[in-house]
């Protein structure tokens, strides 16, 4: 375990660890020895890409049912403020291997390649003696390295049909790519070293941009209206950065995102919003289908593009129409990875390994689901800089809590590290929520978070590259670069943010005090603006 400087912290950490040392006694008492994997459990890491908090039950229940995710909040914990220090697919998974911040770990942006030589948590569970392996998307360039076995997507990967690259080589598997990486996951735990615990990452690409829902799915959701939300017509007042972002649905690419399919739409302009002006040519995204699949696909959305075409919309019922187009084809791939994430459970429980196997949901990042009129991620706006994070583990954690103690992805390597009873580099930044799972928020716990993106003007969507710190009732945010523009939130009375308060002169003391925690946060975690 690794120890603050602060002797209080100290104190509290050896309070904590003593605590949780008489819990996991007594969970053990009546057994007739304690074997190695009671001492150091199971770990199943499940990763969505770009599953919106809001797209789960257990967070809201507006827009769909997901069992199976709800049962992990009903068995275990759910986090209602966990949050992504960079919000973008790569940087993410960086951050998750590492336990650092970006700038720490190489990797900023999309462009970046990891670097698979440096420390990362699977190499250090694997020195604990861990199996590790990764299956599904990977998206870092590099090769996996501290991964006794791995299957993960070529490049981002394909819904169907998808291309496999492991040590041997590269394999395609016909299929729905949720399903098939669910079936290699359990694979995985079939002919695993039973004498040794086990880490196994599922990575799944969904639901991830262009939103190709599985063949069964197709019909879920036509005749529902999902309601719009609060903000859709958000008009981006005193929000400069917003309003020149590139990442309104309706700018969205009618051939490929909304599945219209028609030569008229084949070559369009701008990269899903307004503010740039990008060609993007036709996408044959049919191409991955086979000919069984391409005859359920048409019939399906053959029958959505006659109506589109006789409909003949325009202005505000044709924006409403492709936000209604959007959420079906996204919720519909998030039935697929509810569905699998029932499968991995049904399968610990008949195997006997539930008990001991700590099970983590969660997402590279957040997204937007039509606030603001967005898609997509990014901004440190409140949508996509939550992630969704469940977490059971019955030998330790009590059913049905919920925490709003501020968790981030960078704590993920320290937590599983403190599961497996291995030592915590001193160099890496998060801090293990393992306390907070037992509904023991420390003494010292943080109070805020820092954030960090920067991918422009490289990449999609003109997001303006920014910093700035939450605390549980603010947020100051900085963009810089190429504009200069701070604005500040209160998240009690403004939490869809659309209220920049950055000049109001009653929160003079307010903007004054997060500029100083945004320094030392800056100061303690070794980033620069430069």
């Amino acid at each position: 375990m690794r120890f603050n400087e602060d002797p209080r912290r100290v104190l509290m950490q050896i309070g904590t660890y003593l605590i949780l040392s008489l819990f996991c006694s007594s969970a053990v008492i009546g057994q007739e020895k304690q074997t190695a994997s009671a001492i150091q459990p199971n770990i199943l890491f499940i990763m969505a890409d770009d599953h919106a908090r809001q797209a789960i039950s257990a967070y809201d229940s507006t827009l769909i049912r997901t069992p199976n995710l709800d049962r992990l909040a009903h068995e275990g914990m759910r986090f209602t403020n966990s949050f992504v220090t960079n919000s973008i697919c790569s940087p993410s998974r960086a951050v998750l291997l590492t336990g650092k911040y970006s700038h720490k770990n190489g990797l900023r942006d999309n462009r970046d390649t990891f670097d698979g030589n440096q420390q990362t948590m699977p190499k250090l569970l694997q020195t604990a003696g861990y199996q590790t392996t990764i299956i599904g998307k990977w998206h870092l360039k590099s090769e996996p390295t501290g991964f006794d076995t791995w299957d993960v997507l070529k490049g981002q990967g394909q819904y169907y049909n998808p291309v496999f690259l492991n040590a041997e080589g590269q394999r395609q598997i016909e299929g729905y790519t949720t399903d098939i990486i669910t079936d290699l996951a359990i694979e995985t735990l079939e002919n695993r070293d039973e004498s040794k615990p086990f880490l196994l990452l599922v990575h799944h690409k969904a639901p991830h941009r262009n939103w190709m829902p599985n063949l069964k799915y197709l019909d879920k959701f036509v005749d529902i209206k999902f309601p719009v939300p609060a903000t859709f017509y958000d008009d981006y007042k005193n929000r400069i950065a917003a309003e020149q972002a590139d990442m309104r649905i309706d700018d969205m690419f009618l051939y490929s995102d909304f599945k219209l399919q028609d030569e008229d739409f084949a070559v369009e302009t701008g990269s899903g919003g307004k503010g740039s002006a990008v060609p993007r040519m036709k996408i044959d995204y049919r191409a991955e289908l086979n000919e069984a699949q391409k005859k359920i696909w048409d019939a399906h959305y053959d029958k959505m593009r006659a109506e589109f075409r006789q409909a003949k919309l325009t202005g505000k019922d044709l924006l409403e129409w492709k936000y209604q187009r959007y959420m079906r084809d996204y919720l519909r791939c998030i039935l697929s990875v509810d569905e699998n994430v029932g499968r991995l459970l049904d399968y610990l429980d008949a195997k006997g390994l539930a008990e001991n196997t700590v099970v983590v949901y969660t997402s590279d990042q957040g997204f937007y689901l039509g606030e603001h009129g967005w898609y997509d991620k990014r901004f440190m706006y409140e949508e996509s800089l939550s992630m969704p994070l469940l977490v059971r583990y019955p030998h330790e954690i009590k059913a049905g809590q919920v925490s709003q103690d501020i968790v981030l992805n960078l704590d993920f390597t320290e937590t599983f590290l403190d599961f497996a009873g291995a030592a915590i580099p001193e160099d890496v930044q998060g801090e293990s929520f393992r306390p907070v799972l037992h509904g023991i928020t420390p003494v010292n716990w943080r109070t805020s978070m820092y954030y960090h993106y920067y991918e422009y003007p490289h990449g999609w969507h003109m997001v303006k590259r920014h910093y700035g710190v939450r605390t549980q009732n603010y947020k100051l945010i900085h963009f810089y670069n190429d504009i200069n523009a701070w604005e500040l939130y209160d998240l009690r009375r403004d939490p869809t943010e659309i209220n920049n308060l950055i000049d109001d002169p009653d929160y003079a003391g307010v903007i004054e005090a997060l500029k100083l925690e945004l320094q030392r946060l800056q100061v303690k975690y070794g980033d620069s603006v430069d």
